[in-house]
């Protein structure tokens, strides 16, 4: 079973905005389309991350979406500082808006932890704004 990683998407409103910053980030390998995210660790479970996992993205408190790590790339900044690239597939599944607090860096995430995409949850996606619809549940009212 696949391992997944947890990220908080600072600076981000909503999943349009994200998509939007990442497609400004977007660069073609190998043929493919890939979103790089910047990290200072390297997952030491990379192999579990690549055999299907995603990163899961805490947007305002919530996490709202999920993309395919596709790739896991170390490197050294301009201060000699080694770093991590985690490739990312750009197509954003929304997910069961989940309540979660804030935290710094990435953290591993047990796939049953794991939001439910939200089409395969039975929902549409536009109907209530990700934040709204966490806070609603939270409150037992969704």
């Amino acid at each position: 079973m696949p391992l997944h990683l947890i990220k908080l998407a600072v600076g981000i409103d909503d999943l349009d905005h994200l998509a939007a910053v990442q497609a400004r980030r977007a660069q073609t390998v190998a043929g493919r389309p890939v979103v790089p995210v910047f990290t200072r660790r390297v997952p030491k479970r990379g192999e579990e991350i690549l055999a299907g996992g995603s990163i899961y993205w805490v947007v305002r408190g919530s996490v709202a979406a999920r993309q395919r790590v596709v790739a896991i790339d170390t490197t050294v900044d301009e201060e000699g500082e080694n770093g991590c690239i985690l490739g990312m597939d750009p197509q954003l599944v929304p997910t069961v808006p989940t309540p979660h607090r804030p935290f710094q860096g990435w953290r591993y995430l047990d796939p049953q932890a794991a939001p439910k995409d939200l089409a395969e949850a039975g929902g549409q996606g536009d109907e209530l704004p990700a934040h709204l619809a966490a806070e609603l549940r939270s409150l037992g009212l969704l």
